[in-house]
């Protein structure tokens, strides 16, 4: 056999086995007889790199998807990218800005050319990365929301939905992003902390010398202020109503309306009124027939209908009114406030309240199916908490805002061809929709150069929320999807769960009647030492390829899923991937000791036998354990138990007991009950560590071809139980871990040989004499019914053990240390006493405290007399 490397090398391991399994099509999935165990991969942006969410995500993917597949289930993991509209178009925007070239130079395909382009240079590095993971996905599947048969099935949904009366067209307040130049969702929007100012405004009420003051953290949107609105009730205001103010600088008149949505306890009780540029403002202003005054261009400036500052950024546009009211005698004073400000999760620049023209989707009656079978628990949240948020979310759910003002995306098929709010129709060819231009507007004689196409695009989530149909060509085809759909398990972060999983069951249920997935695994969010998330702006994100390079995938990953609870954040540690690098080396030193090891047609040792009965019951209680733990979705809490089986009880154990005597050779009986342990725990570990599994699994044994890789071996049984058995091996684990103390403590030689005494009581059995002999060099075990003189002693429940004094041992330099050990413990009894004899002590002193005490007293009364019954023996 070949020279065993002393220590384990992913680089020589990782690649090879990786490029093994793909040249095998281990990880290809067709629909045959067998059960599906179905994943799909929530699709990273195609321009995205692997980030620690991503390893912590994928890796969790992995481990469920390769124990599936050694279950004997039809295991497909779908992986594929998404799109990103508002984040690829951004980089593409950027990227022709550093080559001199505006966006609005070119024509939409001349864009779209170049957005290819990015895309296929950049789009395949995050699933490149994955397989540097170990991701056993089925790669021929690989999917992408743009590709042309996905692109169909979006526009044939948003034709579908059109027709069901689900989507319409309409002006409404929405978030916009002046930097991306489009509309947001709710979702997309980020709330931060910010320092501002609050500036405190004073307007005239017309024809009089009175003043009402009004507080904003926005003095530009004065500008487009249509009203002051009080509270009916409110007795300070009474005499105002029916009259009107005047808007500072532009002097313009505005009504004074009355509403009890205004607090009359907060600030003055006055409410500048914006309908353009609030949500809460536009409701006030639909509801009293408010004019709409739109004062912000697109990308942020101010707009002609401003009459003033026109074409200032909005914020130099603060900076300079609130100095124009200081001077005309309007601002009353200005104070540092802290506020919640909304920013573009994408371009994190501030969002712009805009009163827009898009396209919606009404959610109301989709929404009900996705709500009833979450609280049913038809579709099951590990952990369950998440359960509240979701329904808080779905019970107050808004229309979705579906299009978005760019055209990296699918291009809203919508078709115009008059100036009419209702002059449209939506087709999915340009063919169709002349037809039906015709056919609406009775114009017979229309050309397609009369029509002209929706400038938008949907929403990124439009596509991505038909994920688990479209990935199977759901909408076209039957084979596929009516075998892998339903998926199994859905793992993804919390912070989604509206953006992408509420909308994917909405589609299911709309689109197939049933649940997308039956189990959502929520993960945690990666964060730093210091609590933080970790992101490339902060810095504080290390690069997950330079982590596997350092410390092996297998080493990485098990780093990840150490402290990784479902739902619960991960501090994440580089320490934490030297501790997964660690194991590596150590079941690969336990492999090296097995393979080092004589075989030879000798007697087994009784030692052995035991510890194959133990090992026999330790398997079988840690598997049921390991398999109610992924059952319970305790992903961590399996690895640890995995972990804990094969180092402590596999290597530190089980291996030691049938370890041989030096120079000897080890039986077939053992050799081959070992093997099949082996076997067993690398198919346990196999999902969590697949390259070190792999490299052992080959090597441990002759495999003819790749049907035998460890990929495809079986799952481990749990088998019967034994906790009468595991109970007395416990007893054993501690008399050997006693016996080792005394050797440590008293410097005794591993080689000398050691009696040991057993004066029996009750809770331990003999059988396992053979095992503390071989485990603690013990030349001889007895019985005794009386205590040992001369003699090391320890307890193990009611049982005491005595190893006698041997010729190592100082006789005199024990008793000496043991004396001085009874005069301490003496001394420390006369001060407790002292201390307990005092009334006044005992009398006013917290109860707690004088019974720790009296605690104190009790235990050196007992040390006192166990160190007399110590000296006794030596004398």
């Amino acid at each position: 056999m070949q020279e065993i490397p002393t220590k384990y090398d992913p680089t020589t391991t990782e690649d090879k086995w990786y490029a093994y399994w793909m040249e095998n099509e281990l990880f290809k999935s067709v629909p045959d007889e067998r059960e599906p165990y179905t994943i799909v991969i929530p699709p990273p942006n195609v321009t995205g790199v692997l980030h620690m969410g991503h390893m912590l995500n994928n890796t969790i993917q992995d481990v469920l998807i390769r124990r599936a597949r050694m279950r004997g289930y039809n295991a497909c993991w779908v992986p594929g990218t998404d799109h990103a509209s508002i984040a690829t178009e951004a980089k593409v925007v950027r990227k022709l800005r550093e080559e001199g070239i505006k966006k609005s130079d070119l024509s939409r395909d001349g864009f779209l050319e170049h957005a290819w382009e990015w895309t296929h240079k950049h789009g395949g590095i995050i699933l490149d990365q994955l397989k540097k993971l170990g991701a056993s996905c089925d790669w021929d599947r690989t999917r992408f929301t743009m590709d042309e048969k996905y692109y169909e099935s979006v526009i044939d949904t948003f034709i579908d939905l059109f027709e069901k009366g689900k989507i319409y067209r309409g002006e409404r307040m929405i978030n916009w992003d002046p930097a991306a130049l489009t509309a947001l969702s709710d979702e997309e929007v980020i709330y931060k902390e910010v320092n501002s100012k609050l500036y405190h405004v004073r307007y005239q009420v017309a024809g009089s010398d009175e003043w009402l003051t009004i507080a904003t953290t926005r003095p530009e949107t004065i500008l487009g202020d249509t009203a002051i609105c009080i509270h009916p009730d409110d007795e300070r205001y009474t005499h105002l109503h029916g009259k009107k103010a005047i808007v500072p600088l532009v002097n313009r008149e505005i009504p004074i309306i009355l509403d009890d949505y205004v607090d009359m306890e907060f600030g003055t009780g006055c409410l500048k009124v914006t309908p353009a540029h609030d949500v809460n403002d536009y409701d006030l202003g639909e509801k009293h027939g408010l004019e709409t005054i739109n004062i912000m261009n697109a990308n942020g400036t101010l707009s002609e209908e401003a009459t003033m500052y026109v074409g200032m950024d909005r914020f130099d546009v603060r900076k300079q009114i609130s100095a124009d009211l200081k001077e005309k005698g309007h601002l009353v004073k200005e104070e540092e406030y802290m506020n919640k400000v909304g920013f573009s999760e994408r371009t994190d620049v501030v969002i712009e309240p805009r009163l827009s023209l898009q396209w919606w989707l009404d959610m109301k009656e989709l929404s009900k199916p996705a709500l009833e079978n979450v609280e049913n628990d038809t579709i099951r949240f590990f952990p369950p908490k998440f359960k509240n948020s979701y329904r808080n979310w779905m019970e107050n759910i808004k229309d979705w805002c579906i299009s978005r003002q760019l055209w990296w995306g699918h291009q809203i098929p919508a078709y115009y061809y008059g100036e009419g709010d209702n002059d449209f129709v939506v087709a999915k060819t340009p063919e169709e929709a002349l037809t039906k231009a015709q056919e609406k507007s009775g114009n017979a004689s229309m050309t397609a150069a009369d029509l002209k196409q929706d400038e938008d695009v949907m929403d990124t989530w439009f596509s991505s929320w038909l994920w688990p149909i479209s990935v199977f060509d759901g909408f076209y085809t039957k084979e596929e999807v009516d075998y892998y759909y339903p998926t199994n398990d859905l793992v993804t972060a919390p912070e989604i769960m509206f953006f992408w999983v509420a909308r994917m069951i909405i589609a299911g249920y709309e689109y197939r009647n049933e649940f997308p997935f039956r189990n959502v695994y929520y993960t945690g969010i990666v964060r730093d030492k210091l609590g933080r998330k970790m992101s490339k702006s902060l810095g504080n994100s290390p690069d997950p390829i330079d982590l596997m390079k350092e410390y092996g995938a297998d080493g990485v990953r098990v780093g990840m899923l150490l402290t990784s609870p479902a739902g619960n954040d991960l501090p994440f540690d580089a320490k934490l991937c030297e501790q997964g690098r660690n194991f590596s080396n150590k079941i690969w030193n336990a492999f090296r000791l097995v393979k080092g090891w004589e075989v030879a047609d000798v007697e087994q040792p009784e030692a052995a036998k035991r510890g194959i009965e133990w090992m026999d019951a330790r398997l079988a209680k840690a598997i049921s354990e390991i398999n109610d733990l992924y059952d319970r979705f305790k992903i961590s809490e399996a690895l640890m138990a995995t972990y804990r089986l094969i180092w402590d009880d596999f290597c530190s154990w089980y291996l030691e007991m049938v370890k041989p005597v030096y120079g000897s050779p080890i039986d077939r009986t053992t050799i081959e009950a070992t093997t099949k342990y082996f076997e067993t725990v690398l198919r346990l570990l196999h999902p969590f560590m697949p390259f070190i599994s792999e490299e052992i699994w080959q090597l441990l044994n002759e495999r003819k071809d790749a049907s035998e890789s460890i990929c495809l071996a079986t799952w481990p049984e749990a088998g019967a139980q034994n906790e009468g058995l595991l109970k007395d091996f416990e007893a054993t684990q501690e008399v050997v871990a006693s016996v080792r103390n005394i050797r440590k403590d008293k410097q005794i030689p591993n080689k000398n040989p050691l009696q040991l005494s057993v004066k029996l009581n009750e809770g331990y059995n003999k059988d396992f004499d053979a095992v503390v002999a071989h485990l603690c060099n013990v030349e001889a075990v007895d019985y005794v019914s009386e205590k040992v003189d001369q003699a090391f002693s320890f307890m193990v429940a009611t049982n005491e053990f005595f190893v006698p004094f041997g010729e190592t041992v100082d006789l005199e330099a024990e008793k000496e240390k043991l004396q001085k050990e009874l005069d301490y413990q003496k001394g420390f009894l006369i001060s407790v006493s002292k201390k307990l004899s005092n009334e006044r002590f005992v009398n006013n002193a917290p109860e707690a405290v004088v019974a720790s005490e009296r605690k104190k007293q009790a235990d050196a009364e007992s040390k006192i007399q166990a160190i007399e019954e110590k000296l006794a023996s030596l004398n």
